[in-house]
């Protein structure tokens, strides 16, 4: 077994550098555990979170592959079966497109399809999300096709802390896994200690970021930094806006969420996503079905508009940002009908990406 150099001491980090800690950490205790994608190894991959693996742990552990996405997650299929435990990179977001196919037809599957004899334990890295200014195929935001898929987990770290230990957690899931890590979160710090990394929830689990009684902020991945600005700005208007990060999109964290507005008694849902067919969508009509009788008002979503994602010179309009969250929460505070700016009433002028 190869022994992680330990540092110790709690200390600026990046996201960034607590995953790459994560899969070191990992490999160092379990050697089924192995890392393969596009210039992984001797690169340390595009945003550097193996770097230093194939140096430490050999190439036959951190394997560059063919610029092949479909054979890369078939190749973990099989390493899979064989009873290792691969992880996957896939460079960016809409890069892992030609690997549907073998995500659905076959990661997701093969638990169920051996009734449980085989599990699947791949996790599947993917960079996703904008904000980095990334031309088109740079910045989707793809995790509904993820969340629509069953027998996939999917989870999106916001903090630097929940960037090891979900990493942790999904590279030991016997659980085939899609680990959405938000580009322009990559360089976000926090105070962290390598050595000694806090405990976090498990995949599964959300986390109130921040506590409220106005309304509920719903959200995941690179909006919780904005939801949260947005929470602070808002106390100038007087709301007390709650902020739960989901953190986990499949399992969902039914009870954190229910409880929350069940408290405030009005919610929005921000994510960077189409909202037409987005995961805010699934997530409003729960929170409709279950807390019905304790909302004050409907369930918005804030979101990506309905477009291809757009050249980086527009994507600061296309990105869910602080205005558009308090212009939500705004319409949230009416107590009588609701006039859309149109000049019609009702809700046709939803705050999402159909207009």
């Amino acid at each position: 077994m190869t022994t992680a150099a330990v540092t110790t001491g709690r200390k600026p980090a990046t996201m960034a550098q607590a995953l790459g800690r994560a899969l070191r950490d990992s490999m160092a205790d379990d050697p089924s555990v192995h890392v393969l994608g596009e210039d992984v190894g001797a690169l340390g991959g595009v945003f550097r979170v193996t770097d230093g693996l194939a140096k430490e742990f050999g190439e036959d552990r951190c394997t560059d592959t063919p610029l092949a996405e479909a054979g890369i997650l078939g190749a973990a299929v099989g390493m899979a079966m064989y009873g290792l435990r691969p992880v996957v990179e896939m460079q960016f977001d809409a890069f892992a497109y030609p690997a549907f196919e073998q995500l659905v037809s076959h990661v997701a599957r093969m638990r169920n399809r051996t009734r449980g004899a085989m599990p699947m334990p791949i996790t599947v890295r993917v960079p996703y999300g904008g904000g980095i200014g990334g031309v088109e195929h740079h910045s989707d935001s793809s995790e509904i096709y993820y969340m629509a898929t069953p027998g996939l987990h999917v989870v999106a770290p916001a903090t630097v802390a929940d960037a090891y230990g979900l990493l942790r957690a999904a590279i030991a899931s016997d659980d085939p896994v899609v680990f959405l890590e938000p580009k322009r979160l990559y360089w976000s710090k926090a105070d962290w200690d390598p050595g000694r990394p806090e405990e976090v929830p498990g995949i599964g689990r959300a986390a109130v970021r921040r506590r409220g009684t106005s309304a509920t902020l719903i959200t995941y991945g690179p909006s919780v930094p904005v939801c949260l600005e947005a929470a602070e700005a808002a106390r100038a208007e007087g709301w007390d806006l709650e902020v739960v990060d989901l953190r986990s999109l499949v399992p969902f964290d039914e009870e954190t969420v229910c409880a929350s507005v069940r408290r405030t008694g009005r919610a929005v849902v921000v994510h960077e996503a189409t909202g037409f067919g987005g995961p805010g969508g699934e997530i409003a009509a729960r929170i409709t079905e279950r807390c019905f009788h304790h909302l004050e008002a409907p369930v918005l979503r804030v979101t990506g508009f309905d477009i291809p994602y757009p050249p980086p010179m527009l994507e600061q309009h296309h990105l869910p940002g602080v205005d558009r969250v308090l212009d939500a929460v705004a319409r949230l505070q009416w107590e009588s009908e609701w006039t859309a700016p149109s000049g019609g009433k009702g809700f046709a002028g939803f705050e999402g990406g159909v207009r």
